[in-house]
């Protein structure tokens, strides 16, 4: 009774705090004065503003995804299948640009190829018209969410490749060399992980609202955000936040029709069961060296140029002076929505594996669902729900921030504690069980000692997308609330470059700090999980 009461609990949890905002939007916006209404909607298919905005929101999210597939794929291979040196390097090299808000590497690609940046005061602002040109649009766009949206790809074709049977590409090794194998046998299996990449990215693309905000590329999520933040029209963007609910809707069917099953059914192969690594022989330097290359452009040259931006102990001074506090209240809540988050996920997980409720494959893609819908969508959601007079001690709170991360990014420690909880025995639960340990006791003293590793992964990623969320906060903290990726946001408009460099990188310190530490302690988890 213990256990369905807590996992029925921490489903009304979800369905509160993620799926009904969304309702309540999607009502408000098609009743005005007690009548249903669609005027809001009538400019949908009609405004030719609507149909551009479409196009550029699909043609971007198809670049990016593309590109990311096209060079993740070979890139996880070398990272997880082959004796490239440096594999762990280049492996937490490629994700930092997703650790950190979006808009940073757009920041620091401006202060190198904009009118302003580095490249112009060396050889002129003439050498920079092309780069400036090309970096606020469709191109510059599609680098910077490629740069950043490529460690999907990559990490899950890595993770992929850790459940393929062995026996498997050792009988195709019987007749047919490592390239045959990988053709006919290895990609084939990492197929739907490949397809699940492109999805995840397609979708985080197709929401992703600062990096267009910033480089001036109209798109539906920067559409919606302004409608609301800039016009206080409510229901105008609802109105341009349905497709992007629709879209993440459809493709999430399409995922659950063909690939769930699929990847529920995937476990890992024991360590001592792997195929040994591929031999790259006389193409070891050159591979090497094309990885190293692309690690260069797309990570080390953006910070470096921000390094560059924000040199000088004054620039630090004014921007801990101006954001001081915006920092502080940025780690508070980010270590407060990991803390839950970690809770919730696990529990989340729990019911998952366990499958101790029927909806267990409803609650698991209601949380993915959350977790690809737009930020916008969640915030505009969030106040739909929470502004009334009876609610103001959440809509007026940072609680309302805790909401967004919780609704937003549970299924992150959902699927870490899942993958966790696949590799701990029923019977350990269930000796106890016959042994008399309640539940709670078994949870407590069995079944969460022997997924610590998962819990303190989950509790690293939420702390660090908690901080480095934009869209949700941007829209629903309260006033004197604002995080620093907030602060940064709205300091571009009137900050100098060398003030907004320095917060760049405070920001980047700030998230990655903690992953580092825990890298370094010896003994726990990080190290273990990617290897």
């Amino acid at each position: 009774m213990a256990k369905r009461l807590s996992l029925g609990f921490i489903v009304l949890l979800l369905l509160t705090i993620g799926l009904l905002p969304v309702l309540s939007m999607l009502i408000k916006s098609v009743i005005g004065n007690g009548h249903f209404s669609l005027a809001a909607y009538g400019g949908l298919l009609t405004s030719a503003r609507q149909w551009t905005l479409m196009q550029h929101s699909m043609v971007l999210s198809s670049l990016v995804t593309v590109f990311t597939v096209m060079v993740g794929l070979p890139l996880g291979i070398l990272l997880g299948k082959t004796d490239l040196p440096w594999r762990r390097f280049f492996m937490v090299l490629f994700v930092i640009p997703l650790l950190i808000p979006p808009y940073i590497i757009a920041v620091s690609w401006f202060d190198l190829l904009g009118n302003e940046g580095l490249l112009a005061h060396l050889f002129g602002v003439s050498a920079t018209r092309a780069t400036a040109r090309l970096l606020f649009g469709l191109p510059g766009c599609t680098a910077v969410l490629f740069s950043i949206f490529l460690p999907i790809p990559m990490l899950l074709t890595m993770i992929f490749l850790r459940t393929i049977n062995p026996r498997l590409e050792e009988a195709g090794r019987l007749v047919s060399g490592w390239r045959g194998v990988m053709k006919g046998i290895t990609i084939p299996l990492i197929l739907p992980g490949v397809l699940l990449a492109a999805m995840l990215v397609f979708l985080l693309s197709f929401g992703e609202f600062s990096v267009p905000n910033f480089l001036r590329y109209d798109v539906f999520p920067v559409e919606s955000f302004t409608q609301f933040s800039a016009f206080y029209n409510f229901k105008a963007a609802t109105a341009a936040a349905v497709p992007l609910a629709a879209v993440t809707l459809l493709l999430l069917l399409v995922e659950a029709a063909f690939l769930r099953e699929r990847t529920y059914q995937l476990r890992p192969t024991p360590e001592l069961e792997r195929s040994p690594l591929i031999k790259l022989g006389a193409y070891r330097k050159w591979w090497f060296a094309s990885v190293a290359i692309t690690g260069l452009v797309i990570v080390i040259v953006p910070i470096v140029v921000l390094v560059i931006q924000s040199a000088g102990i004054g620039a630090y001074a004014e921007a801990l002076n101006r954001a001081g506090g915006s920092l502080l209240r940025s780690l508070l809540y980010a270590v407060i929505g990991a803390t839950l988050l970690t809770f919730l996920g696990f529990l989340t997980g729990y019911l998952v594996q366990t499958k101790a409720l029927r909806f267990w494959r409803s609650v698991d893609s209601l949380t993915i669902f959350l977790f690809a819908l737009p930020s916008t969508v969640i915030g505009i959601g969030l106040i739909s729900q929470w502004n009334t007079s009876w609610t103001n001690f959440i809509y007026g709170t940072p609680l309302i921030i805790i909401f967004g991360y919780l609704a937003k990014y549970t299924a992150l420690t959902s699927r870490i504690s899942v993958t966790q909880l696949a590799q701990i025995p029923p019977s350990m639960e269930e000796a106890a069980q016959v042994a008399g340990a309640g539940w709670f006791r078994r949870m407590v003293f069995i079944v969460a000692p022997l997924a610590r590793r998962g819990l303190i992964a989950g509790w690293l990623v939420g702390y660090i997308f908690s901080l480095r969320d934009t869209g949700i906060t941007m829209l629903v903290y309260p006033a004197g609330h604002e995080t620093l990726p907030v602060r940064i946001f709205t300091l571009m408009a009137n900050g100098s470059p060398q003030l907004i460099a320095a917060l760049c990188m405070v920001m980047i310190a700030a998230t990655l700090l903690p992953a580092g530490i825990l890298w370094m302690i010896p003994g726990l988890m990080t190290r273990k999980i990617i290897r």
